[in-house]
């Protein structure tokens, strides 16, 4: 069982940065794929980025490629995601996702996630 706790969210003005993070329970953390997903009210759940156990592959949707970073903190059990140049399409609870394949982060369908942390855009 992973438990996944996320951090960061918040309220901020269009074009404004902020940087969530998702902390892990499990020690085999580098064992993991992690990604975030997104859900906006009255919306479905959009994937929104990804990387791999090693921290050597990342995927990005394209509506957040250039603007969203995704790292990983194999020795802080922690994953990352440092969003640029928010606008107000950006607001969503956002979640975080842990899974042994990638592939099922992509695909919305990882065995664990998080509780979600709020993102708030202002125009």
């Amino acid at each position: 069982q992973v438990q996944l706790v996320e951090s960061g969210g918040g309220l901020v003005q269009a074009g404004g940065s902020l940087r969530l993070s998702c902390a892990a329970s499990r020690r085999t953390f580098n064992s993991y794929a992690m990604g975030w997903f997104r859900q906006a009210p009255g919306k479905e759940r959009e994937f929104v980025g990804a990387i791999s156990r090693s921290d050597t592959r990342t995927f990005y949707a394209d509506s957040v490629k250039g603007r969203f970073t995704i790292s990983r903190d194999n020795a802080k059990n922690t994953v990352y995601l440092q969003m640029n140049s928010l606008q107000p399409m950006d607001t969503a609870v956002y979640y975080c996702a842990a899974d042994a394949s990638l592939n099922r982060i992509v695909s919305l369908s990882s065995d664990y996630q998080g509780q979600g942390t709020q993102v708030t855009v202002s125009s």
